[in-house]
Parts: C-alpha cells; structure tokens; sequence
C-alpha cells in the first residue's frame, strides 16, 4: 500500500454522543480528541484522511490542524452513513476503491492497525468488509456485554458478532474492535438496506452486513486499542499519553 493507493480514510465525528457529550472536542494534553485520532490516521500513510463532521465546529478545529473536514448532515442515522456521505462529497467519481471507517474515540489506535485492516481487506477479494479483532481469555471481559463478540471460521471470515459470551463453554474469544474497510459498493449497499433483525437484537450495525450475506473478515490484532466512552476513559487515555 502506498500514498497512491485507493484508499480513502474517514473518521466520523458528532457532538452529541450519549455518554460523553462534546467527546470529539474533549481536551488531550492540550489538543482536542478528534486531532489526536485524525494524526494516528495521517500517521498510518494509506492515503488521503478525512473528518466527517456533524458539526461546524469539529470542522474548524480539524481545519486547524491542517486536516480535511467534510461537513455531514447532522441528523444521519450512524456513522457509517456519515462516512459514506464524506465519501461522496469528497469523491464524487469515485475513484477511491477503499474506504475505512476509523470511529472518532479511539485517540490511541496504532496506525499499523489501519494498515492491518485494509490489507486483509485486499487479501481476500471476497470480502466485502474488512475488521479487526484481538484474543481475550479474562471471563469477566468475555461476560461483559459492552465488550462485543466476533465469532470466526478458520480463515478468518467473521460467522457472528455479539454481546453474549460466544461461542458457548468457550474459554478464550475474540474481543471486536470498531474498525472498518469497506469496498466502496460495499459500502453503499450497507447503507442502503434497512436495520436488520439481529442487528436491533443485538444493537450491532456489522450483523446487518451479515444477514444480507456479505463476507466480513478480520485481522487479529495483538491488544485492543483504548477507546473513549465515557470522561472516566479520558482519563485513562490521557494517563497513557503522558507516559
């Protein structure tokens, strides 16, 4: 992979998160949140990186900063329409063939991840989607159900994602991290089809690809990146920063 590469990266960014409200614009160590996920993005070299913003003032920091901001209707159902809407505001023609979705609270993602995650995408010409997951054997991790659950074949291709401990009497799984490549007609199709099922059961966007049987595999990453819910993970995050 290489600057020329088709791949367009799109960080979606909103204020109005439930559980931690203004989080993109949350201070760390002195730039705000959305800056620090935006330069591990520009860090991973895969090429152009974009915000998706909600908001005009997401827009201004990241301008700031010497990013790209697309401004977004604010009233889009996910994140994942967000992106697809940058996407097409910032390539009409499409030429960018890639398009990976790096949600906005995870400050700390190693860009080697980024890279991970689209090289399996490339690897596999029938997936349509492309995500990480790593190992986790703690039953107290396994148990929790905002820890979500990737189930996969020995290929690597994704059978299931759920809050439950799955699969039943296992004593390892795989803890899903929220990072997405999509082939651009992937993408579109995605956000084209209604919420699913399964989807609503399990409150878990990637199980609508699924039940409208599209090939979802995932690279396993060696630790799960620190992502920010709530201000007490801010915290955290930030404790990490300052060594």
């Amino acid at each position: 992979m290489t600057k020329t590469a088709p791949i367009l990266t799109i960080i979606p960014a909103r204020m109005g998160a439930s559980r931690f409200p203004g989080k993109p614009l949350a201070d760390m160590l002195g730039l705000p949140m959305i800056v620090r996920v935006w330069q591990q993005a520009v860090a991973a070299d895969i090429g152009p990186v974009l915000v998706a913003c909600a908001e005009p003032e997401i827009a201004q920091v990241i301008d700031q900063a010497g990013g790209i901001p697309i401004l977004t209707h604010p009233d889009l159902p996910s994140g994942s329409d967000r992106v697809r809407q940058a996407a097409a505001l910032f390539d009409p023609d499409e030429d960018y063939k890639i398009i990976l979705n790096l949600q906005g609270d995870m400050p700390l993602i190693d860009p080697q991840a980024l890279r991970e995650t689209v090289r399996v995408l490339i690897a596999n010409p029938q997936a349509d989607i492309a995500t990480a997951v790593t190992p986790i054997d703690d039953p107290e991790e396994i148990a929790n159900p905002n820890i979500v659950k990737a189930v996969l074949d020995k290929t690597g291709r994704a059978l299931y994602f759920s809050r439950s401990p799955v699969p039943y009497g296992a004593h390892a799984a795989y803890h899903h991290v929220g990072l997405y490549a999509y082939r651009r007609e992937a993408l579109t199709r995605f956000c084209s089809l209604p919420p699913s099922v399964l989807e609503q059961t399990e409150r878990l966007e990637q199980l609508r690809a699924l039940e409208d049987g599209m090939q979802i595999y995932a690279v396993e990453l060696e630790t799960a990146p620190m992502g920010v819910d709530v201000p007490a993970d801010l915290v955290a995050a930030n404790a990490v920063l300052a060594g």
